[in-house]
């Protein structure tokens, strides 16, 4: 008799995983173990790796037995090919050959696997592939027919850390309602896993998305009641941010509960960055921000140096070879004067893209207009409507105003005739009806900061050297296609002594020489100051980080990452948790450097709470922005169906463009999965994700503001705007921070005097020395060197950034028509980066570089590392 011996049938697979460097991972992973009393394997299990982390195949197509629908389970495999624990610093990537025991006939085809880790310090698994040739299943007809991906990039702890085993999906797309009945209860477990219970304290092996109020920011022993207070609520409506879990402290003072401030904020580990962003991004911090800003600050200590910028020149200094401080460090830290030079550099920036071609380019009244349509805030200014104009104003603080704006305030320097001109009633009355004409052709615009300012401005002008305007800046749209200022007024509330609501108004109008040129060049500055603070706490962190924030919690809580939204979606979220969570620890919190720099100081933060109230996410999407705003019309006969009130916008003609290409590739996208009618709101996950998204993630706006979720047409606008929010709209808002406002004296954060009196010492030092008058108006010199440190980090793309049309996978779906749509989508940008270059190249687009010659790029898809001024990343990552 002859023994017949059954041979195996075996499943090739490969692994593709990160190991971080041993000793660097190792300590931070035994120090969070041993404080949670955990006991795992003996850190010497390192020297074998490929015994220590095991997988187990899960099918999509055969289950346990007749009585139960989860698919069948393989046997436990352990990867082969094992290498050297000896690691570089940084990441780098291995490949192991894996071999299951799997037979097709009895298992069926594989969906999912389990991983399980024996190991100390946690592992990245990028992605496994296996080998199989013979997929059957007709739902695979538009997959690979050889291969089955699973693409995880996910940090993999030890299996003592989870109640489960890791589980990971293949990257084949499955709405809820069409998952294969096998692995319905694998998708439903996984996603219970990420909501978790609301409760405990989040460690950083944890992958648990919740919500929570802002009540991590902190606040400071010289707070009064009112002074930073907890922000997600009906008093100080916020968005949400993830839930941590810290222990709270009692604030005596205010009576609200804070989280108390760790060195570490917990972030699911996936959402941190990568180690090479991380070393980039922490060793740009300490270069930039400690290297510049200690010299100074223990040279001011000292009294070595004065705050106060001597001139323009030394402004320019910080550009050209630095400014040099007359100041040593010992080599034990302790300071020491020095004569001579001192040490040169040690205030030291790169120069800025709006003074490259001209240092003075910046004062003409045709680039301070032109900034409000093409620089770093460009979706603010609007259609001036006649009603604006004298008329009283009620506003939310209770202040009356009597508009000092008039027509024939306008009409003075609309086209060319002077006050003392005009004698002729009749005359007059001509001039008037050119206005009224500029109102019907649509030319007159306004860039209002009266309401979002005024309420705080008595609190704000009681801060240490601050003295603030609310801004109105009116323009008139010129035959060339630029913008001129016809008029500034500054507004001011009555004092808190004062008997009368009147607010105080004050005019001023062009002037191109003499003091006259001087007051308007100030009240510039001052619209500029509105400007740059609400760019940052309002367009740039409010409308962009804080939004974001809540979608990507409520995606991965809700959409499984089987779900072809979640694989939309997800890359658009990338980093924007814990770019936020860095955030809230050292810039927007209690204290910060938002806090010491920027004019509203500790309201800085209630002032975007404020302004969050009126927020609409409809009116994100920029075709609606610019109707809203009154800058375009519908029109199907125009481009993309609108026509713009100014032709010459860059910022909504490049960004209508992108607005587009994104549309059509989400239209296209979603009709692959939603054709049949109700397929949208028979989606059980979609409908769970966009009700906690409305009535968690954003809980203190009324829930009719929200676009309802019924239809295809429905998911692609929310999408399409979501993505607009997430890429472009950031990009618009935060890459041309250092190139614009790199120089200070271009876009001040604070403004420390009014506009000076005649007859008052003030008046006259301006008329001598304007430019000394303009210095101590603005920002002074540490806060620049703060301001500018941050900007310049805040600009700077990571090199391994990855932008709009991009995927950092080439198997983020098994889906090939879903490829396909997302490289005609790359094609398109492609188009539209070469037509925004070419639109660059046109001289009669005046708006397109204005006199500083510097063109608008910062819509251009692609980039590389660096302050670039121009890419789109696919998500707000910094």
């Amino acid at each position: 008799m002859s023994l017949t011996v059954e041979r195996k049938k075996l499943v090739k697979g490969r692994v593709v995983l990160i190991r971080k460097n041993v000793v660097q991972t190792m300590t931070t992973a035994v120090q969070g173990l041993f404080a949670t009393g955990k006991t795992i394997i003996d850190s010497s299990s390192q020297l074998d790796f490929t015994k220590s982390v095991s997988f187990k195949l899960i099918s999509r197509t055969n289950s346990n037995n007749h009585l139960v629908s989860a698919g069948k389970v393989g046997k436990e495999t352990y990867l082969e090919n094992n290498v050297s624990v000896l690691r570089t610093w940084g990441e780098r990537p291995e490949e192991f050959d894996i071999y299951f025991e799997w037979d097709d006939e009895e298992m069926g085809i594989p969906g999912a696997f389990y991983v399980k880790s024996l190991m100390v310090n946690e592992f990245l698994l990028v992605s496994v592939t296996l080998e199989y040739p013979t997929l059957k299943n007709e739902y695979d007809h538009n997959h690979d027919q050889n291969y089955i991906h699973f693409d995880c990039n996910s940090w993999v702890y030890n299996h003592k850390f989870y109640e489960t085993d890791r589980i990971f999906f293949a990257n084949i797309p499955y709405l809820p309602g069409k998952t294969p009945v096998q692995l319905k209860a694998y998708r439903e477990e996984e996603l219970k896993n990420l909501r978790g219970d609301g409760k405990g304290k989040r460690e950083m092996w944890d992958r648990i998305y919740d919500y929570d109020v802002y009540n991590d920011l902190g606040f400071l022993e010289s707070d009064g009641p009112q002074d930073h207070p907890v922000l997600g609520g009906l008093k100080y409506p916020y968005p949400r941010r993830l839930r941590t879990g810290r222990n709270l402290i009692h604030n005596n003072k205010n009576g609200e509960e804070y989280e108390v401030r760790v060195e570490v904020n917990y972030v699911p580990r996936d959402e941190d960055f990568s180690q090479e962003k991380t070393v980039e991004f922490l060793s740009l911090g300490r270069t930039k921000l400690a290297g510049r800003i200690e010299p100074l600050l223990l040279s001011l200590y000292l009294k070595i140096t004065s705050n106060e910028f001597t001139g323009f020149q030394e402004v320019d200094k910080m550009y050209e070879g630095g400014v040099d401080l007359p100041l040593s460090i010992n080599a034990n830290r302790t300071p020491s004067v020095i004569t001579g030079k001192g040490i040169p550099t040690v205030i030291d920036f790169p120069v800025p893209a709006v003074i490259k071609e001209s240092k003075f380019a910046w004062m003409t009244d045709e680039e301070f207009a032109r900034e409000m349509i093409a620089g770093v805030n460009p979706a603010v200014i609007r259609l001036l409507k006649k009603e604006e104009l004298a008329l009283p104003r009620n506003t939310s603080c209770n202040y009356v105003q009597q508009s000092g704006v008039t027509k024939e305030t306008l009409e003075i320097n609309m086209n060319g005739v002077k006050v003392d001109e005009v004698y002729d009633i009749n005359k007059v009355i001509t001039e008037l009806k050119f206005v009224e004409q500029a109102f019907a052709d649509r030319r007159l615009f306004i860039l209002d900061y009266y309401d979002t300012f005024m309420a705080y401005l008595t609190k704000i002008n009681e801060l240490p050297s601050a003295k603030a305007y609310a801004t109105r800046t009116f323009l008139f749209l010129k035959d060339d296609g630029t913008l001129k200022p016809l008029a500034i007024e500054l507004c001011k509330p009555p004092q808190r002594s004062s008997d009368h609501p009147n607010v105080e108004t004050t005019v001023v109008l062009p002037a191109d020489k003499g003091v006259e040129n001087t007051i308007w060049q100030l009240a510039k500055a001052h619209v500029t100051v509105n400007d740059t603070n609400y760019h940052q706490l309002i367009s740039h962190w409010l409308h962009t980080h804080a939004v974001m924030e809540p979608f990507a919690i409520a995606t991965n809580r809700n959409l499984s990452v089987l779900h072809p939204i979640y694989k939309l979606l997800h890359p658009h979220f990338r980093d924007t948790i814990n770019i936020n969570a860095l955030a809230r620890k050292s810039l927007i919190n209690a204290g910060s450097i938002i806090e010491q720099t920027f004019l509203p100081g500790p309201y800085s933060m209630e002032m975007s709470s404020a302004v969050y109230k009126n927020w609409v996410f409809t009116d994100q999407a920029l075709p609606k922005d610019l109707i809203k705003r009154g800058l375009a019309v519908e029109d199907p006969t125009a481009p993309h169906g609108l026509r713009l009130a100014i032709e010459d916008y860059p910022y909504a003609v490049d960004g209508l463009e992108i607005w587009n290409a994104t549309k059509n590739c989400v239209q296209t996208y979603v009709n692959l999965y939603y054709s049949e009618e109700g397929a949208v709101q028979g989606d059980t996950e979609l409908q769970a994700w966009w009700k906690e998204a409305v009535e968690k993630g954003h809980a203190d706006l009324k829930a009719d503001q929200w676009p309802k979720l019924h239809t295809s047409n429905d998911l692609v606008e929310i999408c399409t705007t979501i993505i607009w929010i997430a890429s472009a709209l950031h990009a618009a808002v935060n890459f041309g921070q250092y190139p614009y406002g790199g120089y200070i004296m271009n876009r001040p954060t604070q403004s420390r005097r009014w506009i000076p009196e005649p007859g008052t010492e003030e008046y006259d030092e301006m008329s001598k020395n304007p430019q000394d008058a303009f210095l101590k108006t603005i920002t002074p010199k540490y806060q620049t060197v703060m301001d500018l440190t941050v900007m310049e980090l805040l600009s700077t793309h990571a090199s391994d950034e990855v932008y709009l049309g991009q995927r950092n996978s080439l198997n983020w779906t098994a889906d090939q028509n879903a490829k396909e749509i997302f490289q005609e989508f790359t094609e398109n940008l492609a188009k539209i980066e070469k037509e925004i270059l070419d639109r660059n190249h046109n001289q009669k687009l005046r708006n397109r570089t204005g006199p500083n010659k510097l063109p608008y790029t910062v819509l251009l898809p692609t980039s590389e590392p660096g302050i670039t001024f121009r890419g789109i990343p696919n998500s707000v990552s910094i």
